[in-house]
């Protein structure tokens, strides 16, 4: 929601200059992924957990566009929807809360951590073995909360959901991403919309951040090559370079951390630079570890 606010302020800031009268309206809904809050995420199960309902609203016409966090795109969208935007993107590293200000490094052995991501609990445990990694989910006040309350002796949270609220100063440490690669898109917005609606699409290209776009195509690349599901740890993070290409790191691990494959490489093109990084992990052992995956879905269905 806070989000989503800030990407409306824009819009109509712009509206306001080209003298442009557009209102907005701010129509919210619940997903999936926001009623199911006792499990994790991983066994709520599916692709679009946290969009479907919201792609339904928009080829239904009950709303004209939404505000997603990128991360929660899937690679693939519903015939006849399209992204309209990707604004600048906000700082994509996860981060660490703690109750005493200690960083990873210095938590005590045993420290219970929670988070409600594979790919995190993955890098935490390949960091930390010796870390008691439990899920939280919930909105970031909800998580805050049961942080303060003793429960946790830290959380990880993706840090732009932290900036955006203006809570940065609850952030003691930004995890680097030789420790901690971060999901594909995070950090990053997408704005979706009905592919036909050209209007509309003319507005929002007034704040599509080219450089945004490039890398989270990269890593979006990446994520549909490898076509990894919900039980798999998968992270990927695209930056620009001085010559014109993108850098791209991806990490493919299995869940429990014994075992994590990482890979960077350069390529002008951020389409073929996220294929040929999956196709390099794949040939050093992801393969085997998303066919484990594959076949543990397969058993729970």
């Amino acid at each position: 929601m806070s989000q989503t606010k800030q990407v409306i302020g824009r819009l109509e800031d712009i509206c306001r200059a080209n003298g442009w009268d557009v209102r907005f309206e701010i129509r919210p809904i619940v997903t999936k992924g926001d009623r199911i809050l006792d499990v994790t995420l991983s066994k709520v199960g599916g692709k679009g957990l946290f969009v479907k309902e919201i792609e339904q609203a928009i080829l239904g016409g009950e709303i004209d566009f939404a505000v997603h966090s990128l991360k929660d795109l899937p690679a693939e969208l519903p015939e006849g929807l399209t992204i309209g935007a990707v604004p600048k993107r906000e700082d994509p590293r996860d981060c660490l809360v703690t109750r005493d200000g200690q960083g990873l490094a210095r938590l005590p052995r045993g420290a219970v951590v929670g988070t409600s991501s594979l790919r995190r609990a993955a890098q935490l445990k390949a960091f930390r073995p010796d870390l008691d990694i439990r899920w939280i989910r919930g909105n970031v006040d909800t998580r805050l909360r049961r942080l303060e309350e003793g429960e946790f002796a830290a959380i990880v949270l993706a840090a732009a959901g932290l900036i955006r609220l203006g809570w940065q100063e609850r952030i003691v440490e930004c995890l680097p991403e030789d420790l901690c690669i971060p999901a594909v898109g995070q950090g990053a917005l997408a704005i979706e919309c009905r592919r036909g609606d050209g209007e509309l699409k003319e507005l929002l290209a007034r704040i599509h951040d080219p450089e945004t776009d490039a890398a989270v195509r990269a890593e979006r690349s990446f994520l549909h090559r490898l076509n990894g599901g919900c039980h798999i740890p998968i992270g990927a993070h695209a930056k620009p370079t001085a010559e014109g290409a993108v850098r791209l790191i991806g990490m493919v691990g299995d869940p429990d951390g014994k075992e994590i494959i990482r890979d960077v490489l350069e390529d002008r093109d951020p389409v073929r630079a996220g294929i040929r990084l999956a196709e390099s992990l794949i040939r050093q052992g992801a393969g085997r570890i998303l066919e484990q995956a594959e076949e543990l879905e397969q058993a729970e269905e």
